[in-house]
């Protein structure tokens, strides 16, 4: 994949996930007491990784050729990282 496609693919993601961040937050007075201190513990903790995700971003956009892999690499880790919270958030809810 080239660059200006992972760069267009990878703000459509972090885009998603923050909405998918804010869909959560909404709805987190549906969910059991017991399970929404998870659930805020989890957000902020999510919260903290959006900003990592975006300074990576940002690290990737700004990338020379040579560096460009690498910063792609450590972005998609991260974005995995973030994606793996998303999916325990939306455990709660089931």
């Amino acid at each position: 994949m080239d660059k200006e496609k992972f760069r267009i693919e990878a703000k459509q993601m972090i885009d998603n996930l923050v909405a998918r961040i804010d869909e959560f937050e909404s709805k987190k007075d549906n969910i059991k007491a017991g399970a929404r201190k998870e659930l805020e513990e989890t957000l902020d903790t999510l919260k903290s990784k959006k900003e990592l995700l975006k300074a990576k971003y940002d690290e990737l956009t700004g990338s020379s050729e040579d560096k460009w892999e690498e910063a792609k690499e450590v972005f998609s880790s991260a974005s995995e990282s973030f994606k793996e919270g998303l999916g325990k958030i939306a455990s709660l809810f089931k």
